[in-house]
């Protein structure tokens, strides 16, 4: 018989974790409270600190097709490793740089989408998954050889998932002749090819057409630089992290605790963004840690126009808090602006049939160091089990590992997304409404707990 579910109010003020540390490993993982699990992921890279905002360009293609060249090329850098064996490139190399036109990108080398073996198919699942967070793709094909079947899937998959993409004929250099393409391309200057159907034989496409280049001569690649620029999404001014709920003049009050989670001589992500969007709209950012919230809000002439917090302390915070000033959290502010707001709403409504034995998925995007108390492996599933009063089993990951079968999970609890793109934040997005899985963000998971989910969204109606 399943078991009635009471639900209780949770103060997040209160620490309800267990004294151990906690650990986890890049990949799915069972957490059991009150244990350690080895294999600690290591912090990230600085450069990847900051790709989460950058346009990722992937160039994919069968191996030998001499993608790693183009890369090199494209970036005057010897980033990928060549040479004249078939798959050089055993696993995605990527790179954060600055590349004119284009300004500051993330560029992708991929192994050859026409892998064999058992390691070759591990190879085009990891090429399969840098997809979902490409913004465009570049597609290398030999020209001496032709187009291959994989290409066509390539394209296949570019068109399912909506990456604007541009086809590249390598080694000009070396077939002496002209592709062959369908009437209606008609040949262009600068070694463009308009594309209404693509050069697989009648498939509709999206892509920018198609280039002749040489990786070896550097024909045509100062054309497919330009081109690449054409691609890049159009940027809104309007969409930013905190709108129009600091403007000019305006104070906004940010709670950011420092504790043994937070990273030692910085302010992590979602913080830094908020700042920096507050200062854009000519706004006052005002600093401050729990203790001092009340002290902060007393001292200005006029109250601020919103306190932003970090969520574990929501509970504590909104006490401090008067009613009439605005309150939220940088989560959900991430959340709306890597689009999964709404679906993160409607899935807050599956907290109340959770029952015993149900599996949730915490899922970071980041591979952050989790250390005693950490806020998605040991305090949201603590707080989930003492408001639902239901034993509930609790898996995680971070990082770039999603799990694609998401039908063992009654819910999918995720993170604000700040270190990967909102393109692979949708995708994951979608997996879980596709497989009828609620996908709930941390902050609005919390807004919930606490009682204070309608005054944090009420928040955002100035966006």
């Amino acid at each position: 018989m399943e078991k009635d579910v009471k639900l209780t109010k949770v103060d997040t003020s209160v620490e309800t974790s267990p004294g151990t540390d906690q650990t986890v490993p890049a990949s799915v993982s069972q957490n059991v409270p009150g244990t350690a699990v080895p294999g600690a992921a290591a912090p990230a890279n600085l450069n990847a600190a900051a790709s989460a905002n950058r346009i990722h360009i992937g160039f994919f293609g069968c191996r030998n097709a001499g993608k790693s060249s183009v890369v090199n090329a494209v970036t005057g850098q010897d980033l990928a490793v060549v040479s004249g064996g078939r798959g050089t490139t055993p696993e995605p190399v990527s790179k954060a740089m600055e590349l004119l036109p284009l300004g500051p990108v993330v560029i992708i080398d991929t192994p050859g989408f026409d892998d064999e073996g058992a390691l070759g198919e591990l190879r085009v699942k990891k090429t399969k998954q840098i997809l979902n967070r490409t913004d465009i793709a570049v597609l290398v094909v030999d020209e001496t050889t032709g187009m291959k079947e994989d290409d066509r899937l390539l394209l296949q998959l570019f068109e399912e998932k909506k990456i604007p993409h541009v086809i590249v004929w390598n080694k000009c250099d070396l077939s002496g002749k002209k592709p062959a393409f369908s009437d209606r391309q008609t040949r262009a200057a600068d070694n463009w090819e308009p594309c209404e159907t693509d050069v697989s034989g009648g498939l509709p496409c999206t892509s920018a057409g198609a280039l002749r280049v040489s990786a070896v001569t550097g024909e045509g690649i100062e054309q497919l630089k330009n081109r690449l620029g054409t691609l890049m999404p159009k940027e809104d001014p309007s969409h930013t992290v905190t709108g129009a709920l600091a403007g000019p003049g305006q104070t906004a009050i940010l709670v950011c605790p420092i504790d043994k989670a937070a990273p030692k001589g910085r302010l992590i992500m979602p913080q830094q963004m908020t700042i920096r969007s507050i200062l854009d709209a000519g706004g006052l950012a005002m600093i401050v840690q729990e203790p001092q919230l009340a002290k902060a809000i007393e001292g200005l002439k006029e109250p601020p126009s919103i306190v932003i917090t970090d969520s574990q302390v929501f509970a504590s915070v909104s006490r401090v808090v008067p009613e009439s000033i605005p309150l939220t959290s940088f989560s959900i502010l991430m959340a709306r602006y890597k689009g999964f707001l709404e679906t993160s709403l409607q899935g807050i409504h599956a907290l109340q049939s959770l029952k015993d034995g149900d599996r949730i998925l915490m899922a970071e995007g980041c591979t952050h160091h989790r250390q005693c108390g950490d806020i998605g492996t040991v305090k949201i599933p603590n707080w989930l089990r003492k408001y639902t009063g239901a034993k509930l089993s609790i898996d995680t990951c971070s990082g770039r590992d999603f799990p694609e079968d998401l039908t063992c999970y009654a819910a999918v609890v995720h993170c604000g997304g700040c270190m990967i793109t909102e393109r692979e934040v949708l995708y994951r997005m979608k997996c879980s409404v596709d497989q009828n899985v609620p996908f709930i963000n941390y902050g609005i998971i919390i807004a919930q707990m606490t009682d204070i989910l309608d005054r944090s969204i009420r928040a955002l109606e100035k966006i």
